[in-house]
């Protein structure tokens, strides 16, 4: 009998798009099993991308909201589709409650808050044998074992007529190479290479005969607009105009991305675009992004190891930054 995965997701972008390695392994395992993902609704677009899942569900709570009557009425809405197992992704106890609210036998996650009963395949997180997040994902889809899992890398479907319909009404012109600029990170500018970096690696890259696009969210709009003024190229700056899956098919367009560690980031990655991920105050021995056509780079924190993850650089910091010169290296000229 084929199992019925009732898959309860992350809150990030970035964790959403490597989840889909989980996804992938599960149907290599069973090909003919379902998966469906409970997921904030700003996510839906993303999980539409994701072939292996077969539907789509919003949690309409905020992030922090224990939400408890929402996810109570989801949950008895869900019972009726007899799920066989469920994965809960989150470590929190408010995650692991809708499965078993929807009465799914096997409920599987790995220790964190006390949410014993709730969880009735309870793991223990092995750090050091799981350094990855994505590892811990996909570990979550196999009997425990010694093992690292292996990782099948995210793959997103692009939408050949959204697409269209992007290059028909921003007017994009394909002549010429696109390099797109992802300057935007959700955690914090401590993760952001700064804008008169960006803006000195477009005009270089103008001069190669590369086109720029900057694309990123309304919280994107004042870096990216930092970055158009500091440049002395012609810079598309989408910040704040598209929506998240506009974001896949105009990366699928892209021949190279420049990102820092971000959600947008592991978009790019998924959709096969050639990748220089900047890491600042995080690391990529974490949550580096999942393809093999990636160069990445780290900025030198200098052996202060107080800089990593944190939101705003502290006065008088010891981080040297990753450099213009190591970017441009990464990237073919084009010119003839």
């Amino acid at each position: 009998m084929s199992k019925r995965w009732l898959i309860i997701g992350p809150s990030w972008v970035g964790d959403m798009v490597m989840c889909q390695s989980l996804f992938k392994h599960l149907k290599q395992q069973q090909p003919n099993c379902t998966i469906d993902v409970v997921a904030p609704g700003w996510s839906l677009p993303i999980l539409a991308r994701m072939p292996e899942v077969e539907n789509a569900i919003a949690l309409d709570v905020k992030h922090g909201e224990l939400g408890l009557k929402k996810r109570w009425q989801l949950g008895l809405g869900l019972v009726k589709r007899q799920y066989s197992h469920s994965i809960v992704i989150p470590r929190s106890f408010k995650a692991a409650l809708l499965p078993w609210i929807a009465e799914v036998p096997e409920r599987r996650g790995f220790r964190g808050e006390m949410r014993y009963g709730v969880i009735n395949d309870m793991r223990l997180l092995d750090k050091e044998r799981l350094p990855l997040a994505v590892q811990r994902m996909v570990a979550l889809g196999d009997k425990p074992s010694l093992d690292p899992p292996t990782i099948i890398d995210p793959q997103l479907t692009v939408d050949e007529k959204n697409q269209q319909r992007l290059i028909d009404q921003h007017q994009l012109d394909l002549s010429k190479p696109v390099v797109a600029l992802l300057p935007g990170a959700e955690f914090g500018p401590a993760k952001q290479w700064p804008a008169e970096y960006w803006a000195q690696a477009a005009d270089q890259l103008a001069k190669q005969g590369y086109q720029l696009w900057c694309l990123g969210s309304p919280k994107d709009r004042a870096v990216a607009d930092a970055i158009q003024q500091q440049a002395n190229c012609e810079l598309l700056n989408l910040c704040g105009e598209t929506q998240l899956e506009d974001a896949v098919d105009l990366l699928a367009l892209a021949q190279h991305a420049i990102s820092n560690d971000s959600g947008l980031m592991h978009i790019a990655a998924a959709v096969g675009c050639h990748l220089i991920a900047i890491y600042r105050t995080t690391t990529p021995e974490y949550t580096p992004p999942l393809t093999r056509n990636a160069d990445i780079l780290r900025a030198d924190l200098g052996g202060d190891e107080s800089l990593l993850a944190i939101r705003e650089l502290p006065e008088n910091h010891s981080l040297v930054d990753v450099s213009v010169d190591q970017v441009l290296a990464c990237i073919p000229s084009n010119q003839n």
